[in-house]
Parts: structure tokens; C-alpha cells; sequence
């Protein structure tokens, strides 16, 4: 269920928070072995110490920095950024990963709006129609790309935000 509400024949929101996968979790348990282990010669309580508060630090970073993808209220909400959906053109999923590689690299315009993270390997590409802003359109990370252009879709059909 979202945290937040959302308008009467909307239809069920659509809410992500892009955390790292197991990889980057246990990436972060590293950092606070790494860290740990080279002061443990020095002082082994210090080096304990501080290995686990460098693994904590680590996962608070990566949650706290985690943006979350939703639409409710009639908006693409990508981190800090939102899009009334009814100024959105062409809403395609980008579902695999190699096909993100290419937006990303050879097919990405400087202008885009850009809310990516690596570890969620697939997203959605978002045109936007809005004369009034030099963005072409936005490109976000998801791992539910199908799901979100559906959410997309049914804001857009619901009618401009209040």
C-alpha cells in the first residue's frame, strides 16, 4: 500500500524505493570488514568499532539517498523531481538491460532528466510535452517497468491534477 493518498478512479498507485539489490548490501557488510579489519592491528575494540559503524553508516547512506519512483496524485514523481502526467508524451518501458545501456550511453540527450541507479537494471523512458521545458523527456530507473507506464497511463487518463 502507497504512503500516500490517492485521487478516486485513479487506480492503485504506483510506488518503488530504488534500494540496492543483495550485492549492494553486502557490498556495504565489506566496507565495514575492510575498515574494521585494518585497525584491528592497532586497536582490535576501535577496529570492531569502527567496522560496524561503517557498515551502518554505509546502509543509512543507501537508504536515506534511495529515491523513490511513484504516481499519485496525477504526477511521475522521480526523487525530488514530479511531472503532471498530462504533460507526458510517449511512455515506453525500457526492459532489459541492455537496452537502458543504450539510452544511457549512445541514445541519451545531455538535456534528459536522468534518476538512475545501477543496480535497478531496467526503467521507463518518458517524453515530455511541454513546450515550457527544455527536458525532452526523463529517464528512470525502475524494476517494475511495465508497471509503472500502466500507473502512468491510468493518471494521464484520469485527467490534470488538482
Amino acid at each position: 500500500m502507497s504512503d500516500s493518498p490517492t485521487r478516486p478512479g485513479t487506480g492503485p498507485p504506483f510506488r518503488e524505493r530504488l534500494l540496492p539489490g543483495p550485492s549492494g548490501w553486502l557490498a556495504t557488510v565489506g566496507l565495514g570488514l575492510i575498515a574494521g579489519i585494518a585497525l584491528y592491528p592497532l586497536a582490535p575494540t576501535v577496529g570492531v568499532v569502527v567496522g560496524v559503524l561503517a557498515a551502518v553508516g554505509a546502509a543509512v547512506a543507501l537508504v536515506v539517498t534511495a529515491p523513490v519512483i511513484e504516481v499519485v496524485d496525477g504526477e511521475l514523481r522521480a526523487g525530488r523531481a514530479h511531472v503532471p502526467a498530462r504533460l507526458l508524451g510517449e511512455v515506453t518501458a525500457v526492459s532489459d538491460a541492455e537496452a537502458m545501456r543504450a539510452e544511457l550511453g549512445p541514445r541519451l540527450d545531455a538535456r534528459a532528466y536522468v534518476c538512475l541507479r545501477a543496480w535497478a537494471r531496467t526503467g521507463v523512458k518518458a517524453v515530455l510535452r511541454d513546450p515550457a521545458d527544455p527536458t525532452p523527456y526523463w529517464l528512470v530507473s525502475t524494476r517494475r517497468p511495465a508497471e509503472l507506464v500502466a500507473a502512468v497511463e491510468r493518471a494521464r487518463a484520469a485527467g490534470p491534477a488538482d
